[in-house]
């Protein structure tokens, strides 16, 4: 096997190669083993419930798919959540994403914090079956580096929705890795956004994103629009329909597990007083799926051209400069 090298927009070359490398990880881990460096003070069930995973499975039904979308919106709002937005991002698919007073204000301690005030609850037809699923907040806080305390709202969101298993990675993450989370060397980081576009004011950042949303500019269409309360930060779901970027594209090359990951859905775009940002598609995408294999069959080598389209599309719709 040759160096794989990952290329593209903003990509640092690195190689990866079979052979002696790996034959000295090898005999670290044996000797780590041997000599009995392994955490003992914890077990493994102890260590299991520290992690997190990005979604949680309520429940599974079925029939229309309307009627049931129905349903779940009433169940959210009778719990105090507001319904933002919803759309369909292929067939089979819904996702309705919600807020509620806590998860704003807990958006407004941290400076980008507007990326985790929506929770996207989401309906998906696999093999007969609806599945009604939804992000974890929890998972989202310690992802996005905020300050807020959703464990409340996760409390209210399985009150509402149920709670039959969390689920996206095999093995969950911790809080701690989650906070300085990225997918291998060389990608991003939560902390490396696109910087989409830059304008005089907070004012004139928000209409031009309202501006290149409703004319569907890059392939991209608002969802929903929440206001962070005492901030001058504005966070739009945003649906991606073009080609490369779309939503459709890239979940039909990597979702494709018996639970779908459908909550990945919709792509955020974030205005922080005069600029407008989105977090980049190698930490966007990877948050959700950090067990996604790099190469093979519903890879990350599969929807190696969607980080850099969906940037395009995205400055597209802010308005900003490719």
């Amino acid at each position: 096997v040759g160096p794989l090298v990952l290329v593209g927009p903003r990509t640092k070359t690195r190689n990866i190669n079979e052979g002696g490398g790996v034959d000295m990880v090898k005999s670290l881990i044996r000797a780590a083993i041997v000599s009995g460096l392994t955490l003992v003070a914890t077990t493994g069930a102890q260590a299991a419930s520290k992690e997190l995973k990005p979604f949680i499975l309520g429940y599974e039904t079925t029939g229309n798919m309307t009627k049931v979308a129905d349903q779940v919106k009433d169940k959210l709002t009778s719990a105090g959540f507001d319904v933002a937005g919803s759309y369909e991002p292929y067939k089979g698919a819904m996702v309705i994403a919600v807020t509620n007073q806590q998860l704003k204000e807990g958006a407004a301690k941290s400076k980008f914090g507007g990326y985790g005030a929506a929770q996207r609850v989401t309906l998906t037809e696999v093999n007969g079956q609806i599945q009604v699923s939804y992000t974890n907040p929890v998972y989202m806080e310690d992802a996005y580096r905020m300050d807020a305390n959703y464990a409340p709202v996760l409390k209210e969101l399985k009150a509402a929705l149920g709670d039959k298993e969390a689920y996206g990675p095999k093995n969950g993450l911790t809080a701690s890795k989650l906070r300085k989370y990225h997918y291998m060397f060389g990608m991003e980081y939560f902390t490396d956004p696109s910087h989409l576009a830059e304008y005089d004011n907070y004012k004139d950042a928000v209409a031009a994103v309202e501006k290149g949303l409703a004319e569907g500019k890059g392939g991209a269409h608002k969802v929903y629009r929440i206001d962070i309360p005492g901030k001058d930060q504005t966070v739009f779901g945003v649906a991606l329909t073009k080609g490369c970027s779309g939503d459709k594209y890239i979940m039909h090359n990597i979702d494709f597990k018996p639970i779908r990951s459908t909550p990945h859905l919709p792509y955020e775009v974030l205005v922080n007083g005069k600029n407008v940002y989105a977090l980049y598609a190698r930490f966007r995408i990877a948050i959700n799926f950090p067990d996604l294999a790099m190469m093979g069959h519903h890879s990350f080598v599969n929807i190696m051209c969607a980080p850099g389209a969906i940037e395009k599309s995205l400055t597209e719709a802010a308005g900003g400069k490719i």
